[in-house]
């Protein structure tokens, strides 16, 4: 076990409802056709595979896709959607999990690596990508860039989503790199009543991703804003880092 915090059942059975636009065609479409073209005719590995929204899609691109999940509520939502015969998912971490064979890609979307809340964790998620590659494979990672330069002295708390139905803030411990997630979202009983729920996340800048990949004996391919390929700058808001395995 890591330090990841677990979905629940609850969580895990309105998490689809509740990411509808990340499960948008504008937002998988671009998404799918990079990690695609990357995989190639090999297969993909999907750490944190979660309900499937990107695993699922990419496998029906015919991509062999195999997945490592934490959460079992989260795969039995998966599994609602494939097989395991079309899918296969081992339930575990994804800093020591091992799964058979090799793979031209894993890849790791939605800030995911967060979860691994300490450096330690994180260094070995790469080493585990690093075990799982075929020579010449790509180890790819989706993560927002710490919006630090929003915290004006004496401030804790970020907002990243000020809407009708959901409220949601970060706040920040600079000193362990620890990131809580706050949200406030308005259930649909028209009662006016919000639920809360948090959730903590290790942030780490892309240097020292880059470093973490070193260590794992990977190198840095390319680093993107978006999955349509949009330069990196001091001002883009996340990146889709791509390192790899040497042949």
């Amino acid at each position: 076990m890591t330090s990841s915090e677990l979905w629940t059942r609850a969580t895990a059975d309105r998490y689809d409802a509740e990411e509808t636009e990340m499960s948008s065609a504008a937002v998988l479409g671009p998404t799918l056709a990079f990690l695609a073209d990357l995989a190639g005719d090999g297969r993909a590995l999907e750490f944190a595979i979660g309900t499937g929204r990107v695993g699922v899609p990419l496998r029906d691109l015919g991509v062999p896709v195999a997945g490592i999940e934490l959460s079992e509520h989260m795969a039995a939502v998966l599994r609602r959607k494939a097989d395991a015969d079309t899918l296969p998912v081992t339930i575990g971490d994804m800093a020591t999990t091992v799964v058979p064979g090799e793979f031209s890609l894993v890849y790791l979307v939605y800030n995911t690596i967060t979860n691994l809340l300490t450096q330690d964790e994180q260094v070995e998620c790469f080493r585990n990508a690093a075990r799982h590659l075929a020579p010449g494979g790509r180890f790819v990672i989706e993560l927002g860039v710490p919006p630090l330069r929003f915290l004006p002295p004496g401030q804790v708390a970020v907002p990243f989503d000020v809407s009708e139905r959901h409220l949601g803030f970060d706040t920040f411990d600079l000193v362990e790199q620890i990131l809580v997630s706050h949200h406030f979202t308005r259930d649909g009983d028209g009662d006016g009543r919000y639920r809360r729920e948090s959730s903590r996340h290790r942030y780490a800048w892309p240097a020292e991703l880059d470093l973490m990949a070193r260590i794992a004996g990977l190198e840095l391919e390319r680093r993107v804003a978006n999955w349509d390929g949009t330069p990196f700058t001091q001002d883009s808001p996340k990146h889709i880092s791509v390192w790899r395995k040497p042949n």
